[in-house]
């Protein structure tokens, strides 16, 4: 192998495992939001798998390879974020308040 074949794979390898330390962090700067009495056990659960999957040496694909702890970390962030905008733990109002408070203004103008 050519070696500036082993500099590009180094450099990925370093690359992918910065990407996957800096989500690991943002993940657990979510740990706020898993308290909340609000947050549902499957946004719990989620938290807690992926903070397992990201620190643990068993992967899917073997590790310098961190493109599966990446995408599970993404996935965790993401339906985090999803699941408190959706129970007003963050952004407002929670979409279940609004959209009842729809429906009772539609029964009262129909």
């Amino acid at each position: 192998m050519d070696s500036w074949m082993v500099v590009v794979l180094v450099v990925l390898a370093a690359v992918t495992l910065v990407v996957a330390v800096v989500l690991v962090i943002r993940l657990l700067r979510m740990r706020s939001l898993i308290r909340s009495a609000k947050m549902p056990f499957s946004g719990k659960a989620a938290f807690w798998a992926a903070v397992i999957y990201g620190i643990s040496p068993v992967d899917v694909l073997p590790d310098p390879i961190y493109l599966d702890d990446i995408g599970i970390l993404l996935g965790a962030i993401t339906y985090l974020g999803h699941l408190a905008r959706r129970h007003g733990i963050i952004g407002g109002r929670p979409a279940v308040a609004q959209t009842e408070r729809r429906r009772v203004d539609r029964q009262h103008t129909g």
